[in-house]
């Protein structure tokens, strides 16, 4: 598998649905993540401290550019994608881009 690195690009939140939808405080904006964080991913594996569910988001365009594919045509850059989490109440947005050794 190719090296891979997820920037965390910003982390947003909606503080009315949280009002509204939450049965309890939702802590705001997400936890897990720091704006400007990276992570390298050489495996499948999920690194530590990363939020499971992010994790399930992302996995498809970790396993497309990690496995040689890339995003031509869709993308700026072909070995980049911008992608969010898809918790509505507090959404992360993340760059997931291949990298050289």
């Amino acid at each position: 598998m190719a090296k891979l690195k997820i920037t965390v690009l910003r982390r947003m939140s909606n503080p009315d649905f949280a009002e509204k939808y939450c049965v309890s405080e939702a802590e705001l904006p997400c936890p897990y993540f720091e704006d400007g964080q990276e992570f390298i991913v050489e495996s499948a594996g999920q690194p530590e401290g990363f939020c499971g569910w992010a994790w399930n988001d992302l996995f498809r365009t970790l396993m497309i550019l990690g496995q040689g594919g890339d995003y031509e045509g869709w993308s700026k850059d072909k070995d980049s994608l911008i992608r969010c989490c898809t918790d509505g109440i507090r959404p992360v947005v993340f760059e997931v881009r291949k990298i050289e050794d």
